[in-house]
């Protein structure tokens, strides 16, 4: 059961709000000080990883150990391999997952934490280049390191500057920092993103084209431009898209016709049974390649006032059609 220390005095909420405010800006300095103090030897630790045939290993202990998990997870989804070894396990075994081609990032604020000093010497055994995240230059951490970058900040942001709160925000923005220089070096694209998070949002925006959604074979409603007016409401009401293609016999769209024009034409009265297809169809659509991106559908249904697309192949026959619903269905809106 985890014992709760009881306040020492009534809240008030105007220190509450003040000490955020002092957060803020602590942490704000904390990073800005980076900026000032970022130098070659970051340029030189970017140009290490974009060179490692192996993963960047990510280790630290605590706090510093949480901000190592994030470090890791952002390099792995922006294109440097990378995993997280604690330095704990690693002593009992795990330095086993560490090979000769990966590099080790350890990251300490103090650079003196025992878990991780004590198994340095045998990474530097193994050959492997070391790269050191920490506020102590003058640590074991740092004089064993190839390369050090230094995080180190005048204070915390805790009252009692005990609580790792500036310096593992300092951490992060240099995680960050060496994700995005990376990503941008390997010329890490939205797609290239996409392709390591296939069940988010984005992933399903990229990576789901028009042929993965779209409705195909006898679910494509289509008539000839000669096919009656009852013919094509039939056409219509069994395959339920709100619309149909009108096609010459090789495929080749001619126009479409849609619940809408329905409406329109009953609007201005006569006789619709002795129209034709060709007569009531709205020629020349906007279709889509069937090898397009589903957002692309997305966009041009938004940008046109329109629900329904016709899709084709690269020689212009009709392959498929889709509506908003099938969009929906597939998640892409």
């Amino acid at each position: 059961m985890t014992v709760r220390p009881e306040p020492a005095r009534a809240f008030d909420a105007r220190q509450a709000l003040r000490l955020a405010h002092e957060t803020f800006d602590i942490e704000s300095a904390a990073v800005l000080g980076l900026k000032r103090r970022v130098s070659e030897s970051f340029a030189q630790a970017v140009r290490m990883m974009l060179e490692l045939r192996g993963r960047v290993v990510v280790m630290g202990m605590g706090k510093s150990g949480h901000i190592g998990r994030k470090i890791a997870a952002t390099l792995s989804s922006t294109g440097t391999p990378a995993m997280f070894v604690h330095p704990g396990e690693a002593s009992h075994g795990d330095l086993g997952m560490i090979t000769t081609s990966d590099l080790v990032l350890a990251v300490s604020n103090s650079g003196e934490v025992e878990e991780l000093t004590s198994i340095l010497p045998v990474i530097r055994r193994l050959g492997v280049p070391l790269i050191a995240m920490t506020g102590g230059l003058e640590s074991s951490l740092a004089r064993h390191a190839d390369l050090t970058l230094d995080t180190g900040v005048e204070k915390e942001a805790c009252p009692l500057n005990l609580a790792p709160t500036a310096s593992t925000t300092a951490q992060l923005a240099m995680g960050d920092a060496l994700a995005v220089a990376l990503l941008d070096a390997r010329g890490f694209r939205a797609e290239d993103f996409a392709r390591s998070h296939p069940g988010g949002a984005l992933g399903r925006k990229l990576l789901t084209h028009v042929a993965d959604v779209m409705r195909t074979g006898e679910a494509v409603p289509r008539v000839g431009p000669q096919a009656a007016f009852s013919d094509l409401m039939r056409e219509m009401s069994a395959k339920g898209l709100g619309a149909s293609a009108v096609v010459d016999g090789q495929d080749l769209v001619l126009g479409i016709f849609t619940d809408g024009d329905l409406r329109r034409l009953i609007e201005k009265g006569g006789d619709l049974r002795a129209l034709t297809a060709r007569e009531v169809m709205h020629p020349q659509p906007r279709t889509l390649r069937d090898d397009a991106l589903a957002v692309d559908a997305v966009e041009l249904m938004e940008r046109h006032h329109i629900t329904s697309v016709l899709v084709v192949d690269a020689q212009g026959r009709l392959c498929g059609a889709l509506n908003s619903n099938d969009l929906m269905r597939a998640k892409v809106i």
